[in-house]
C-alpha cells in the first residue's frame, strides 16, 4: 500500500519564513522593492503510519506596488480561488481609498481639497488615519503622512544620489516647505475629513501595506474561519496559529547587506510567534539600500519631518512587533526617521517591541564583504552587524508577553 500526503505545502520544523527588509522608508513612504524568501517550502512530507499531513494552501498576488503572499490551512476545504477573489476585492477597496496613484481615490480627492473643505471617507480610511494620528503623537511627529513635500525638496525619490547633499536646500527653503506639513490640521469628524491649510496632502504608503495585512488576516479569520496562516505584503507580516509542521511561525530577519537578493541573503535572527498570544504582527523598515555616503557619513533618503533634514546615523534595519501590523508598519517608519540613539530611547520609553540591526562598533561597513563573499567564506554576519532588542522584544522572543 502506498501512502500519499495530501499536504500541498509542508516544510521541516526548522524552516524559517524570511521576509527580509523593505527597501527604505521615504518618510513616510516605503518603496515597494523587497526581498521575499521563506515562502519557498520543501516538498510534501510523509508522516509515520501513513497519516496525512495537514493541507496548507498558498496564494500570491499583486497589490500596492508590491506583492502579497499567504500560506494557510483551509479547514473547510473552500476553493482557494474563492478566498483569493475575496482578498483581492478587499485590497482593491483599500487601493480605491488610499492609493495616491489613482486619480479618483478618496485620498487623491482629499489632497485636492482646499482649506476648510471636507470629504466623506470610508471606514478603512478612518482606521488608517486614526492609527497614523496615534503614532504621530507618540513619536513626536517622526511619523508624518504629510511629509512628502520635504522628500521632494531634497530630491529623494526612487533614485538616491549625493547631488542634493552637495548642494542642500537652504534653511529658508526647508522652513518654507515645512509649512506644507500639517498633520495636526487634518481633522476627522464622524466619517468626514478636512484640512486647515491649503496644499497639505496625505500619503499613507508607510502604513497602508501593514493595514492591508491586517485586512487579509481578518478575511481569513472572520469570513473563512481560518486560524492557521501567515500573511505578508511587502515585508509586513501577520501570523496566527501554527505552520505546516504544527509549530509556531518563525520569521527570519536578514542582515542589511546592500547587495543581498532573494536568492543570496543571510539571516541574523528569527522572531518566533509566542505561544502565549498565538498571533504575531511584524513590520520591518530598512534604509540601507536607498542611501549614499557623503563626507564620510551615510545618509538615507528618510527625512526627519521635525527637522526637515535627511537622517544620518539611523539604524539600517528596524523590526517592530505590535498589536496590529498597521501600527507596527507606522512605528517601523517612525523609528527609521530618527537617529538610532533616539529611536532606541523612544522604543524603550513607549515599551515597544523592537529589534534593531546596527553596524558593529558604529561603523558604516561600506567595505564589508558582499553577501556571496560572506556565504562562501562562511563568515559570521554578526562580525559586521549587531542586534539590539528592547526589553519588550526580548520578552516576545522569549515567549513571555504581557
Amino acid at each position: 500500500m502506498k501512502c500519499l500526503s495530501s499536504s500541498r505545502l509542508s516544510n521541516p520544523s526548522n524552516q524559517y519564513y524570511q521576509v527580509g527588509h523593505s527597501i527604505g522608508a521615504t518618510a513616510p513612504k516605503k518603496h515597494a522593492s523587497l526581498l521575499i524568501g521563506g515562502i519557498i517550502l520543501s516538498g510534501s512530507l510523509l508522516s509515520s503510519g501513513c497519516q496525512q499531513s495537514p493541507t496548507y494552501d498558498y496564494i500570491s498576488g499583486e497589490t500596492m506596488g508590491t506583492s502579497y503572499h499567504i500560506t494557510f490551512q483551509n479547514p473547510k476545504g473552500v476553493d482557494e480561488q474563492e478566498i483569493k477573489q475575496a482578498i483581492d476585492k478587499r485590497l482593491l477597496e483599500i487601493n480605491a481609498s488610499m492609493s495616491t496613484y489613482i486619480k479618483d481615490s478618496t485620498i487623491s480627492k482629499f489632497n485636492r481639497l482646499g482649506a476648510g473643505e471636507s470629504i466623506t471617507v470610508e471606514p478603512d480610511f478612518i482606521k488608517v488615519l486614526q492609527d497614523s494620528k496615534q503614532v504621530y503623537t507618540q513619536s513626536g511627529g517622526a511619523f508624518d503622512p504629510t511629509v512628502m513635500p520635504l522628500v521632494n525638496l531634497w530630491g529623494f525619490g526612487s533614485v538616491m544620489t549625493a547631488d542634493r547633499l552637495q548642494n542642500p536646500p537652504s534653511a529658508d527653503e526647508i522652513e518654507a516647505t515645512k509649512s506644507l506639513l500639517d498633520f495636526e490640521g487634518i481633522k476627522l469628524s464622524g466619517n468626514t475629513v478636512s484640512k486647515d491649510k491649503e496644499k497639505v496632502q496625505l500619503d499613507f504608503s508607510a502604513i497602508a501595506k501593514g493595514y492591508g495585512v491586517d485586512v487579509i488576516a481578518e478575511v481569513l479569520h472572520k469570513d473563512y474561519k481560518i486560524n492557521n496562516y501567515m500573511v505578508e505584503i511587502g515585508g509586513e507580516v501577520a501570523t496566527s496559529g501554527v505552520n505546516q509542521s504544527a509549530k509556531p511561525w518563525q520569521i527570519a530577519i536578514d542582515a542589511p547587506i546592500i547587495d543581498s537578493t532573494v536568492s543570496e541573503r543571510l539571516t541574523l535572527a528569527a522572531i518566533r510567534q509566542p505561544n502565549s498570544s498565538n498571533k504575531m504582527h511584524l513590520a520591518t523598515s530598512g534604509n540601507y539600500r536607498n542611501s549614499v555616503i557623503f563626507n564620510g557619513r551615510r545618509y538615507s533618503h528618510t527625512i526627519d519631518p521635525t527637522t526637515g533634514q535627511p537622517i544620518s546615523g539611523g539604524a539600517p534595519s528596524v523590526t517592530v512587533a505590535a498589536d496590529t501590523v498597521s501600527l507596527a508598519d507606522a512605528w517601523a517608519t517612525a523609528l527609521t526617521a530618527m537617529t538610532y540613539e533616539k529611536a532606541l530611547a523612544t522604543a524603550k520609553d513607549k515599551n515597544l517591541a523592537v529589534l534593531f540591526v546596527i553596524p558593529k562598533d558604529g561603523k558604516i561597513h561600506d567595505e564589508a564583504p558582499s553577501v556571496r563573499e560572506l556565504a562562501d567564506n562562511k563568515a559570521d554576519p554578526l562580525a559586521y552587524w549587531e542586534i539590539v532588542e528592547t526589553p519588550a522584544m526580548k520578552a516576545l522572543r522569549a515567549g513571555h508577553t504581557k
